[in-house]
């Protein structure tokens, strides 16, 4: 069913492999997140000729467009048709009508990793190419974003699925899946150009156009920018992707290392003391963020929201002075080069 020609295939298979970490083995499974548009078809393909009979694929249906159904029906039968396994996975819940993009993707991610360990697939596969990881270096540089958020789209990521034991009441098995980009050094053009050379079907999102969006304006700002080359621009959020692992080597090395223990305190495993002595500014962020993370994790606090990409300027900028502070339920006290992270008391009600 593949007319496509042996360069490109190859090209596929390095890039597949390059992401993965390591050579595709034979009996591998890949799992392919296929939304129908025209990257995520060309991927398929691509997927198909280069690791035939080794190929499963989802579309999730997010239910917010009257057409979305068709369009999982789209990749249902072309999938059908190249022998290739297809599930169709609808969003069950209401989305709602803020922050619908980020709401949408949540619901997605969850799908695809619980569908991708009941497949038997160890990875899944989407369709990010070079031009999306241009978008995402620039809005976030634009946002004043540093290494981590720089980085933008990685190549690979390991998520874990926690999967319900049968028969056993709040027992679970996790699994490992490795979260994989293998077009993150193809540009959209090849790709559409691509799924029309081998008559591929696919539709275009009307989201993609939406200038409510930011991603939308940036995507604009390159169209009509061409100066500002994607792959150039890819190529840079790659080394910055390499300095964040690097310093987050660095990170666990200082939370093995920096980890202060005190003599005589009480539940010691649910608060965290770390010696910040010397470090620098960018060391001190990161240590803290792991700090306010562990808390969080041992204590249960999933409110307000926390991530890499919180802003913790003002609370560095307290600590650093010698005053205690407060972030996403954590508070930090200071005495001398150890900061001390613990849950936040409650607030006294008046």
């Amino acid at each position: 069913m593949s007319g496509l020609d042996r360069a490109t295939v190859e090209r596929f298979r390095a890039d597949f492999a390059g992401a993965l970490g390591r050579p595709v083995a034979a009996d591998d499974r890949l799992a392919l997140a296929v939304s129908g548009g025209p990257d995520s078809m060309a991927m398929l393909a691509l997927a198909h000729a280069a690791f035939p009979g080794q190929v499963t694929a989802a579309t999730v249906d997010h239910r917010l467009r009257a057409a979305s159904a068709d369009e999982a029906a789209m990749v249902a039968d072309w999938c059908r048709a190249a022998a290739i396994p297809h599930a169709i996975l609808p969003v069950e819940d209401e989305i709602g009508t803020s922050a619908v993009q980020a709401r949408a993707r949540d619901r997605r991610y969850a799908l695809l990793l619980r569908w991708a360990v009941e497949s038997g697939a160890r990875c899944l596969a989407t369709a990010h190419h070079a031009d999306d990881q241009a978008e995402t270096f620039l809005m976030r540089a634009a946002r004043g974003s540093g290494v981590a958020g720089l980085a933008g789209i990685r190549a690979r990521q390991t998520r874990e699925v926690a999967k319900p034991v049968a028969g056993a009441a709040l027992v679970f098995d996790v699994w490992d899946v490795d979260l994989v980009r293998p077009l993150l050094h193809w540009r959209v053009a090849e790709l559409r150009a691509l799924a029309v050379a081998q008559a591929v079907p696919f539709v275009d999102d009307p989201s993609n156009a939406d200038d409510h969006y930011d991603r939308t304006r940036f995507r604009a700002l390159l169209r009509d920018t061409p100066w500002l080359d994607p792959l150039q621009i890819a190529r840079s959020a790659a080394y910055a992707a390499e300095a964040d692992s690097t310093l987050r080597e660095i990170e666990a090395w200082l939370w093995r290392t920096r980890k202060v223990v005190p003599v005589g305190v009480d539940d010691p495993d649910d608060q965290s003391w770390l010696d910040i002595a010397d470090l620098p500014r960018e060391l001190k962020r990161r240590m803290c963020r792991s700090a306010i993370d562990w808390v969080r994790t041992i204590n249960g606090i999933t409110r307000p929201t926390f991530g890499d990409s919180s802003n913790i300027e003002s609370l560095l900028d307290a600590l650093e002075a010698g005053r205690s502070a407060t972030h996403a339920g954590v508070m930090v006290t200071v005495k001398g080069n150890v900061w001390r992270f613990t849950e936040e008391p409650p607030r006294r009600s008046l």
